[in-house]
């Protein structure tokens, strides 16, 4: 309470609270793309274990989990591929991270899995 009665103290706990959100709201809008790579990684390493060989209804399945998370994926960026018995996976893909229209940072996604 004493920090709040100085006007100096005042605007100083203001300062250091403004500071504060905006690590947050930068933090959040840096770690969401991050996050979604790292559950679609994970998702695509277990449609490529369980693939039954039909590389059309892989290729279905993983679009449609990055629909689900919004990745901005088309059907044809996913390349899937069976040799043998081991199914490849690849695509790629950018995402522009925006911080309050000031500073803008394209951050590039590649995954190459072979299950």
């Amino acid at each position: 309470m004493k920090i709040l009665k100085e006007q100096g103290g005042f605007i100083r706990f203001a300062l250091v609270m403004a500071l504060l959100a905006f690590c947050v709201y930068a933090g959040i809008k840096f770690g969401m793309p991050y996050y979604k790579y790292s559950a679609f990684k994970s998702d695509v390493k277990e449609f490529a274990r369980i693939s039954l060989g039909d590389t059309e209804k892989t290729r279905a399945q993983i679009f449609e989990r990055a629909a689900e998370l919004r990745l901005p994926l088309e059907e044809e960026d996913i390349k899937v591929t069976k040799k043998e018995k081991l199914v490849r996976v690849r695509t790629a893909w950018s995402e522009t991270v925006d911080i309050l229209g000031v500073y803008q940072k394209k951050l590039n996604f590649n995954i190459d899995i072979e299950e």
